[in-house]
């Protein structure tokens, strides 16, 4: 999920040092499960990785992607009122960045 605050900054977690990708940004959110909509996957992805459960939330942007091995689609969804105060509750660290100071290739290919 993009979560923006009323500073309009997002709220990005970092990868682990020692996961693929180590150290690239990227926004919370993981798989959809087996028999979840993709609303339903934001809401508990959230739970589980930032610990907040967002009120408002509407799609921003679906990608898809092609890989050898795989087919991906990404769904991008815009959080703007949520419960909580986000934090890396998986123990990844996470801050509120400034629009401006969002850069691509900080992020990985397919996020």
């Amino acid at each position: 999920g993009i979560i923006r605050n009323e500073n309009n900054e997002i709220f990005i977690t970092r990868r682990a040092a020692d996961a693929y990708m180590a150290d690239k940004l990227e926004f919370p959110g993981g798989k959809i499960e087996m028999g979840e909509t993709p609303e339903q996957a934001v809401v508990r992805e959230l739970q589980e990785e930032v610990g907040i459960t967002p009120q408002h939330f509407s799609l921003f942007e679906k990608l898809e992607y092609e890989f050898p091995d795989r087919h991906i689609t990404l769904w991008f969804w815009l959080v703007e009122s949520w419960e909580g105060e986000p934090w890396g509750k998986e123990g990844q660290p996470g801050e509120w960045m400034s629009l401006v100071g969002l850069n691509a290739d900080d992020f990985p290919p397919a996020n």
